[in-house]
């Protein structure tokens, strides 16, 4: 049952962090209830949104599990794999493409979409291997000081923080840093930058309460299997 839990949490993360890669180039805007301070009535997150909280909410169950060593080898290797995404995804873009009446999209629209998101994909992957770094450490640093018990605390905290550290490292390099570098294209006001931080930063804050009891169902078929394990304390 283990060795299953230990695959299907991989074969997850992969999952997500490729489909969170693939469609970060699209922002989505959601439209909200109410307006909020700062953010509005909509607030605006990249397409893989949900996708890139999943994969935390993977690593913070791997962590659990099988501890800090193996979950950094985990995020690490899922780092380098994405540039084994990005060179066959720009294989597919060198290549030649089919005549029209055999493909539906043109070569230009097909670069379009995988050349407009250069700066999102840059900012996503810097993102990527200083959050889920820190998502881990944190993790364990909460979990040498409450044992087994409060596994919601350090899912929480870890995520939360780690997400923090996401955004604004991701809303800095996608929108600012990134355009600035590659286009020459001003600044955005400061501001809109905020206001597309904080935005986003809600969405996944959320995303990580919610997916709390989700946690302690995956860690609790462990800890079934465990008689010495007190995985499911509170």
């Amino acid at each position: 049952m283990t060795e299953t839990l230990r695959t299907g949490l991989v074969a997850l993360f992969v999952t997500a962090l490729v489909t969170a890669q693939l469609a970060a180039a699209k922002v989505l805007a959601v439209p909200l209830p109410a307006d909020l301070p700062l953010v509005g009535a909509t607030i605006f997150v990249p397409g893989g949104v949900l996708a890139y909280a999943l994969t935390f909410f993977a690593t913070d169950c791997y962590a659990e599990i099988y501890g800090r060593r193996k979950t950094q080898v985990l995020v690490n290797v899922g780092f380098a794999m994405n540039f084994v995404l990005l060179g066959l995804v720009y294989f597919a873009l060198w290549m030649p493409i089919a005549p029209p009446g055999i493909t539906g999209a043109s070569q230009a629209e097909f670069g379009a979409v995988v050349e407009s998101g250069t700066a999102i994909v840059a900012g996503s992957l810097l993102a990527y291997l200083v959050s889920q770094n820190w998502d881990v450490l944190a993790f364990h640093w909460i979990r040498d000081r409450t044992g087994r018990a409060h596994l919601w605390l350090r899912n929480i905290a870890s995520t939360g923080t780690s997400q923090a550290i996401d955004t604004v490292i991701f809303v800095g390099v996608a929108f600012a840093v990134g355009p600035a570098i590659l286009s020459g294209a001003a600044l955005p006001p400061l501001e809109q930058l905020a206001a597309l931080a904080v935005g986003q930063y809600l969405a996944k804050l959320l995303i990580a309460v919610l997916d709390t009891p989700f946690v302690y169902g995956v860690v609790s078929v462990v800890g079934s299997h465990d008689a010495g394990a007190d995985a499911t304390a509170w």
